[in-house]
């Protein structure tokens, strides 16, 4: 019996066409996955929704709640087994993060995107949907969280980043590697994680920003950020969790100003750790109040604390959240 999947359509390149003149990849009128997604109906019983057609560094946090509205609202009228949502890959781990944290419904969800236009050799845009539908239908995907299914990977939401700018393997799990694999046979699962998150969240309008750390950084950037009144940031420290003497200054006063700030590390693995004790080392900033995250990228440290302020503003509080 064929399962019920609501496909979602957000744009990005795998809806996009290259001009054959100029060679400009941009937005039709008309989303070619629209018209394919008929191809793919002997898979699944589809429902098809389009809640926009933007390239993916267009997309906001209002866009990732408004699919989160589309997907629970959507649930409400007619269950279903599972959601595909196909997005640019730009900030495609970020939405799925985001959907990640704040959705809870009995259903497998499933992100995908593409490298290359649809009129592109190689295209990989319909391929990767229909790996992503076929996993959306099969029972083991549910109770994983958010799954990232590209280039016959399977990958959770809140480990996998995009770690090339045009290779279609791009999407990678540092660290961890997927959780399983798409074959022609059909879904395997090798490993899946091992806890899981869930906030409610109607708001996600808190302003934080993200900022890389680096050799000779000074508390310029921290001074303009605590005058700007933000709500929140997010530091890409160095290496365990250390940032240069000359930012102290800076952190005192956005600490002072009761402003989070999160801790993670700018290398691909590992995580930050409060180990040094020099001035601007790990033991003496966590020791100040900084909040260290267990794990995360810099981009999605930034999406967990938005959403977490959504919750609260408690030191405290955000503390326990980011040890999850």
């Amino acid at each position: 019996m064929k399962k019920d999947i609501l496909v979602i359509h957000t744009g990005g390149t795998i809806s996009m066409m290259e001009d054959a003149q100029t060679g400009a990849v941009t937005p039709g009128k008309e989303n070619p996955l629209s018209v394919q997604t008929s191809i793919v109906s002997n898979l699944a019983n589809l429902m098809v929704k389009e809640a926009f057609h933007l390239p993916s560094p267009h997309i906001t946090p209002q866009h990732m709640q408004q699919i989160k509205d589309i997907i629970e609202v959507t649930y409400k009228e007619k269950a279903f087994d599972g959601v595909v949502i196909t997005h640019g890959t730009d900030t495609l781990e970020e939405t799925a993060y985001f959907l990640d944290l704040t959705v809870s419904l009995p259903v497998s969800i499933v992100v995908t995107g593409a490298m290359r236009s649809s009129n592109e050799i190689g295209a990989d845009g319909l391929y990767n949907l229909i790996s992503s539908i076929r996993v959306a239908a099969d029972e083991k995907s549910k109770g994983k969280g958010v799954l990232v299914v590209l280039n016959d990977e399977i990958h959770s939401a809140k480990n996998v980043t995009k770690t090339h700018t045009s290779n279609v393997s791009t999407f990678q799990s540092p660290q961890y590697g997927p959780i399983g694999i798409v074959t022609k046979r059909g879904v395997l699962f090798h490993h899946q994680p091992t806890s899981s998150e869930f906030y409610q969240v109607c708001d996600i309008s808190k302003r934080v920003t993200l900022i890389k750390a680096y050799a000779g950084m000074d508390s310029g950037l921290l001074k303009v950020i605590k005058d700007l009144q933000y709500d929140g940031v997010v530091i890409e420290a160095l290496g365990q969790g250390n940032l240069p003497p000359d930012t102290v200054s800076g952190i005192n006063g956005l600490i002072e100003a009761n402003i989070p700030v999160v801790l993670v590390s700018r290398c691909f693995n590992g995580i930050v750790q409060d180990i040094y004790g020099y001035s601007g080392g790990g033991k003496q900033l966590k020791e100040k109040g900084v909040i260290f995250s267990n794990g995360l990228n810099g981009q999605k440290a930034r999406i967990k604390l938005m959403v977490a302020l959504a919750q609260t503003s408690d030191i405290g509080e955000l503390e326990s959240i980011f040890k999850n």
